[in-house]
């Protein structure tokens, strides 16, 4: 990896818990941090925080609303505008399982909420921006899942028949991690690095409040465990992992499934393509 002033990092959901929290850090390195977020007033909000906090002036905000995949496609043709290279994607934004006993929700584009945002979107997103990430190589794929994984039923992906907040949130999360690595071997040999993490157990965050979840970790671990993945020259030529904090861990069987990856595959691809991307 390169020296952290010559960087260009994106984070995804960086207005709240994890992701402001990884921001704020990576600004400390003097690292130049785009930082996106649903609202502009809140990510300028957060923008002007960290650089009062840090005296870094390399901070930048785009605006996107995950849940919409036109705006996925907006976000990567504004970092693109804004970037001539791009070291390092960290796709952290989700939505947590909700409440208890949470109704189902959709997206703008149809899809089952949390399998659109917490998936869905960085699917489409880094597909968008993989030439740049190539471009920019050494450069790295971060990908923020969780221990919490379910199986993927592909005659119901969309959780129509048999929806549970935790469900729909732990599905979406295999769907992350199952993504990781069919991309890590796509792009094995182009110098971009592609892993995922489950960061830490219930960090006290408002996602995990309003599960009516007693939080467990704090913020402060789930981000030095990301910041391995971001930053540790020791991984540079990791790809294809996953990991539970900083220590290499197995997924859920599904996710070594060829077949169930190329089944997911297939259905990300129809569903960004009904959506007319």
């Amino acid at each position: 990896m390169r020296d952290p002033s010559q960087r260009c990092i994106l984070v995804t959901g960086a207005t709240a818990g994890l992701g402001r929290a990884l921001a704020h850090r990576l600004a400390e390195t003097g690292s130049r941090v785009l930082i996106h977020g649903r609202s502009a007033e809140r990510a300028e909000a957060v923008r002007a925080e960290i650089a009062a906090a840090t005296g870094s002036n390399r901070l930048g905000v785009l605006v996107a609303d995950l849940a919409d995949l036109h705006q996925v496609e907006r976000l990567a043709n504004d970092v693109r505008l804004r970037c001539d290279r791009l070291d390092v994607l960290v796709n952290n934004a989700g939505v947590g399982s909700g409440p208890p006993e949470s109704a189902r929700e959709e997206s703008a584009d149809g899809v089952e909420l949390r399998f659109a945002v917490n998936y869905l979107a960085g699917y489409h997103l880094t597909r968008l921006l993989q030439s740049l990430l190539i471009f920019s190589a050494p450069s790295r794929v971060v990908n923020v899942a969780s221990a919490g994984q379910h199986p993927i039923d592909f005659d119901d992906p969309m959780l129509v028949r048999n929806y549970l907040g935790y469900r729909a949130y732990a599905q979406s999360k295999l769907a992350q991690i199952m993504f990781t690595f069919d991309l890590a071997e796509r792009l094995r040999g182009t110098g971009v690095t592609v892993n995922a993490l489950h960061p830490a157990t219930y960090m006290n965050t408002a996602m995990v409040r309003e599960a009516g979840v007693s939080p467990v970790a704090t913020v402060a671990e789930g981000v030095a465990a990301t910041m391995r993945l971001v930053a540790d020259p020791g991984l540079d030529e990791v790809t294809g992992e996953y990991f539970h904090g900083t220590r290499a861990c197995r997924a859920l069987e599904q996710a070594y499934d060829g077949q169930a990856r190329a089944r997911l595959r297939k259905l990300s691809d129809e569903l960004v393509e009904r959506a007319g991307g």
